[in-house]
């Protein structure tokens, strides 16, 4: 081997292992940066004319595991689904209240029933009688609070849709760029590295709102579909479409119109079932408080409600009462129409020819909706008549429930311990979701980035380029001795 061959294989000795540092010094100082891949500089022997001229570096590559890496993704939408789905719960059990609170349902019941047993024992005291009306208004106004709240996680999920649609264009367009650079920078054989660290973070972001599959294309480039099978980005980057709507009402449904569904480059998917492309996620789950779980309560509120309006409207109840007038309580005003129970909870209204603040008088509780006149003072019969009424296990008219007959007081129950049942159900996913994220996480920074490693690799690196700077220095004085002998 000559002797400048000899200095060109040691001065690749030193550029291959000052490149060794460099990428070693970046693993450790992004040990713990989310979305780094761990570095590894490519070696292999310098060939020219078929002679050996020391070492060459042919590339960095980065270590992920990407099955782990598609594992992780799941876990992290997951997670943000049960997350969503658990704090509706948990507002819907607060909006109707716990029966050992101050305020729920429950509380507002029983102080209304006990009103109508106290009015019912001394029916001349005009105290006990307001005391009915007071009780009535307050389970009036629970019931249009839960409603408002119901209608509110409702809006609220809708403007949380469009934020995350939001998001999702910006990130896949961010990613369709990140595809350009990457397809002219491997071409021109420069380190990407830091292009596909940054990719891979923004997949992260667009996978916790849509679980999605990452399919490798040539020169670097990926395309992305969601779990569902919809394009995402496919060379150029999807457009997903939606439109929020400001206020929503217990009647508005994407079925009928009401509320947006999505878009995918103009082409419409479902937001519910099996043929979603989109569940499993954020969106998903956003979609299913608005359009489902919401919905649903909102049902159960109304059926609970219609029960309360129908039996105080019983015929034969309130002999005073002329045929088609409503009842005690009222659908805004009016008598209830069985076509159109969605938001009842919301309408229900104290009716107002015994209530005093619209004009109404006490002694019709006692004397009959329809009585011109206060009656005998004495006379009970009609509270007594009111409270059995609110009592009697009677068959309940809408669906929703297990069939059966039952008090309303039963019925109230019902639908607390449905709610309760809801809430500890998405709570348990919730801590399931969670948990395996986390060991999902774990794992994946056990195969990321193990200092100690680096560390030993750094020995190496070191022994090595002094190694190569012996060389250099021992060629340096074969020269020198040269240039004496040629002196």
């Amino acid at each position: 081997m000559s002797v400048t061959s000899a200095l060109a294989g040691a001065l690749s000795g030193l550029s291959a292992t000052s490149r060794q540092a460099e990428i070693l010094s970046s693993n450790v100082a992004n040990a713990t940066t989310p979305g780094y891949g761990r570095r590894q500089v490519g070696l292999s022997a310098a060939v020219l004319a078929g002679t050996g001229q020391g070492v060459q570096v042919t590339g960095v590559t980065r270590d992920v595991d990407r099955h782990l890496l598609g594992e992780r993704r799941h876990a992290q939408a997951g997670g943000g689904d049960r997350d969503i789905r658990a704090a509706f719960f948990s507002r819907l059990e607060k909006a109707v209240g716990t029966p050992d609170s101050a305020g729920s349902l429950a509380a507002r019941l029983a102080a209304f029933d006990q009103a109508l047993v106290d009015a019912a024992g001394r029916p001349e005291s005009q105290t006990r009688l307001g005391a009915i009306a007071t009780t009535a208004r307050s389970l009036v106004d629970g019931l249009a609070s839960a409603t408002r709240d119901i209608q509110a996680a409702r809006a609220t999920a809708d403007r949380q849709i469009g934020e995350e649609v939001g998001k999702l264009n910006h990130a896949l367009t961010q990613l369709h760029e990140i595809n350009v650079n990457l397809r002219s920078f491997t071409g021109a054989g420069r380190d990407v590295s830091a292009l596909l660290d940054e990719r891979q973070r923004l997949i992260d972001q667009v996978s916790a709102i849509v679980p999605l599959r990452e399919v490798p294309r040539d020169l670097n480039q990926i395309a992305l579909f969601t779990v569902g099978g919809a394009p995402l980005l496919d060379g150029s980057p999807a457009v997903i479409g939606f439109s929020p709507t400001h206020t929503i009402t217990p009647e508005m449904t994407q079925a009928l119109g009401g509320l947006s569904g999505i878009t995918i480059n103009g082409r419409p998917y479902d937001t519910e079932g099996s043929a979603s492309p989109i569940l499993g996620g954020t969106l998903g789950a956003l979609f299913a408080v608005r359009d489902t779980l919401a919905v649903e309560a909102q049902g159960k509120l109304d059926a609970v409600v219609r029960d309360l309006v129908e039996r105080f409207a019983a015929a034969g109840l309130d002999p005073t009462r002329a045929p088609g007038d409503p009842g005690l309580f009222t659908d805004a005003g009016l008598a209830f129409n069985p076509l159109n129970e969605v938001g009842l909870a919301g309408r229900l209204r104290l009716n107002a020819q015994v209530d005093p603040a619209q004009g109404g008088a006490l002694y019709r509780l006692r004397d009959g909706l329809g009585a011109v006149a206060e009656g005998p003072p004495g006379n009970g019969t009609l509270l007594a008549a009111l409270h059995a009424a609110l009592t009697d296990a009677q068959p309940l008219s809408s669906s929703g429930f297990t069939a059966g007959s039952r008090s309303f007081a039963a019925l109230a129950g019902d639908l607390m311990s449905d709610i309760s049942a809801g809430r500890l159900s998405a709570q348990s996913e919730q801590s399931f979701a969670a948990a395996k994220l986390t060991a999902l996480t774990d794992l994946e920074a056990q195969n990321g980035i193990d200092t100690d490693r680096e560390m030993q690799e750094l020995l190496v690196i070191e022994k090595n380029y002094a190694a190569n700077a012996k060389v250099i220095q021992a060629v340096a004085e074969m020269i020198d001795t040269l240039i004496r002998l040629g002196a």
